[in-house]
């Protein structure tokens, strides 16, 4: 699902909301998670999961089409671990 589909699947359940107004809580919510992760935090959706992030440590990689080694830097990257809800409706 992309979010355009996301916000025709929330106008339709919510005929009262404009399609303006969903897409508005859409961008809210999605930049409320990115700005919690950007700090530092954890976002956790009871039922669904918990988005983080994680440390990855620099290291030496390779270009695979010249083969030359390239310095690649240390980062923080998005992390997804799932709920015990979520896995289960997923393994039924």
């Amino acid at each position: 699902m992309i979010r355009s589909e996301l916000v025709q699947m929330l106008v339709q359940e919510n005929p009262g909301l404009s399609i303006r107004e969903v897409e508005k809580i859409v961008s809210v919510f999605f930049d409320e998670i990115v700005g919690r992760l950007t700090s530092d935090g954890r976002v956790e959706l009871r039922g669904f999961g918990a988005f983080s992030t994680r440390a990855r440590d620099g290291r030496v990689g390779r270009n695979p089409r010249t083969g030359e080694t390239v310095e690649v830097e240390a980062k923080r990257v998005p992390y997804f671990k799932p709920g015990k809800e979520m896995r289960v409706r997923l393994n039924v």
